[in-house]
């Protein structure tokens, strides 16, 4: 029988929420404990989630806690850091939500500190566990679209101040910027397609003139565009979190021999094949976290930490994909593209 991880959950808003009912799907993980700033009641939590967890408002008590195999992060971004690390040091594994900081010199502090500690991590880039990715990576590595030289990823959500999360978002301090928040899903995404090195990034941005949205003092919407080494490939992110209409993820990817549009494929590769073909597979069509896809990416985690391993969307994954939204940020302050080997 395998093994069955116990977790301990940091934070409980609307993505905790998520986390903790996925994990009560879960065969793999047992939630154990909540910590919170927050004067949670174990009775209303056994009422709304049907589960009995310890609850602890004292970080350093908690991480200190034996019993807990997981600590899972879903705080706000500029708590991640310190989290993280403390974490580490207690020898806990960790599942950590997106994005993973607010700067690169805290981004690279947790990592110094998973690698030093030997850290088992599972970063919340859930997207890539839809049956679409993995329909697109099959393809891809089976060579049916020939050799990849553009891809292009677009992330559409209304982002405002209608999510409670916002009160603190609207500020750069908090928010960070509109890729680092909310776009990061997509940028990560392509880069895990692409599976090449980015070189340089150029960042346009600018805002909704809607009143709704002068309460943010960044960028809400931006688009990068990415060069990669050697020169092979270029491609395009753009993060709409300031947009008027429905979600929408779109993901691009052109080969020498064939694309694949979201879910749908052509390839010159194939005889008989003709115009576009619908694959049978799960888009991401929704914002809503209760929709993600969490439940295959923690029982992926559990299986990789039975075997002593890390699964793709570790942390090592996520620094290289934060590294490139980082030098986004900084091209689209200074009107200059930027290389990401500023930024190690």
């Amino acid at each position: 029988m395998k093994k069955k991880y116990k977790v301990g959950l940091v934070g409980l808003g609307w993505v905790g929420g998520a986390h903790l009912e996925t994990f009560m799907k879960s065969e793999r993980f047992e939630p154990y404990a909540i910590m919170s700033t927050r004067k949670l009641d174990p009775k209303e939590i056994e009422a709304k989630y049907g589960v009995v967890v310890k609850i602890y408002n004292d970080y350093d008590a908690f991480v200190a806690d034996p019993e807990i195999d997981v600590v899972d992060i879903c705080t706000p971004h500029f708590l991640h850091a310190e989290q993280t690390i403390k974490a580490a040091q207690a020898g806990k594994d960790l599942i950590i939500e997106k994005p993973l900081a607010l700067n690169f010199e805290d981004t690279k502090r947790m990592f110094d500190a998973i690698k030093k500690h030997n850290t088992k991590t599972s970063v919340c880039f859930e997207v890539r566990f839809t049956s679409s990715v993995a329909a697109s990576k099959s393809i891809m590595e089976k060579g049916l679209i020939g050799d990849l030289y553009y891809a292009e990823a677009d992330y559409y959500h209304g982002i405002g101040p209608w999510y409670a999360n916002q009160r603190w978002e609207v500020k750069k301090e908090f928010g960070g910027s509109s890729l680092l928040r909310a776009g990061c899903h997509a940028l990560d995404l392509l880069l895990y397609l692409a599976d090449q090195e980015v070189e340089e990034v150029f960042t346009y941005g600018n805002k909704n003139p809607n009143k709704i949205f002068e309460p943010y003092d960044y960028d809400t919407n931006t688009v990068t565009l990415l060069k990669f080494k050697n020169n092979k490939m270029i491609g395009k992110v753009s993060s709409v979190t300031d947009c008027r209409q429905p979600y929408v993820f779109n993901v691009n990817l052109v080969g020498s021999e064939g694309s694949i549009k979201n879910d749908q494929f052509s390839s010159k590769l194939i005889d008989g094949l003709k115009g576009w073909n619908t694959l049978d597979v799960t888009l991401i069509d929704s914002g809503d976290v209760s929709d993600h896809p969490y439940l295959s990416q923690f029982d992926h985690f559990a299986d990789c930490m039975d075997n002593g391993k890390d699964p793709h969307n570790n942390f090592a994954s996520a620094y290289e994909s934060h590294r490139v939204i980082f030098a986004a940020d900084k091209s689209a302050e200074t009107g200059r593209p930027i290389r990401i080997d500023e930024f190690k």
